[in-house]
């Protein structure tokens, strides 16, 4: 049979074509802010997306650490830790979002790019292979800790500048989802018995044990 002729491309099918490979200039750069009628001033607006943005980079490198580790637990706590990990992972990338939202809120521009993440971070970076488990924990509390100490300040700083949302995010999210999670991981970091103890109890000046 002959091959048959393709037919013309039609006014609604021109319509419903996609415009691909679009570029545009930048429309506004990171590190500035826009006009917004949110009762906040340009300095406190512009102070607290600095200082929100240098969370918002340490916050998704501590995601992302969460991430490689919960993939990379091992030993006899694997399940509980794989899970565990998982969950608080599942709690950074929410603080995430609204970290970001925030310096939106503000007119400003959230660091969203990886490698713009990466040069902001003040996390360190981990082997690209697997450290013993340990080894592991501590350095998410590490940045849990960097995390925090950074969230303290820029909180109380918002705070005097007038900026009641960006410190009620930063203490009510930030500060206590951190804490808490800080918390269940360093208690893993406890040698203890876990059957009975090391040693029987002495017995009391009443004889007693």
């Amino acid at each position: 049979m002959p091959a048959k002729k393709q037919k013309a491309t039609s006014p609604a099918d021109t319509e419903s074509q996609p415009w691909l490979h679009q570029q545009s200039r930048e429309i506004q750069r990171f590190g500035t802010i826009r006009q917004f009628p949110v009762a906040l001033s340009m300095d406190a607006r512009m102070y607290s997306c600095e200082r929100l943005n240098q969370v918002l980079a340490d916050t998704q490198i501590l995601y992302a650490l969460y991430k490689k580790h919960h993939w990379l637990m091992r030993g006899p706590t694997f399940y509980q830790l794989h899970l565990l990990l998982d969950k608080h992972a599942g709690e950074q990338i929410e603080l995430v979002d609204s970290l970001a939202e925030r310096v939106q809120t503000l007119g400003g521009i959230a660091v969203g790019d990886p490698r713009h993440v990466a040069e902001l971070t003040r996390v360190p970076r981990p082997p690209d292979g697997a450290e013993e488990v340990p080894a592991m924990l501590s350095r998410l509390l590490e940045a849990h800790e960097i995390v925090l100490t950074e969230a303290h300040d820029a909180a109380a700083r918002a705070a005097e500048m007038g900026d009641d949302g960006t410190n009620d995010l930063l203490v009510s999210d930030i500060i206590r989802t951190g804490e808490l999670q800080a918390w269940f991981l360093a208690e893993h970091l406890v040698e203890t018995p876990l059957v009975r103890t090391n040693e029987p109890v002495k017995a009391g000046a009443n004889g007693r044990r």
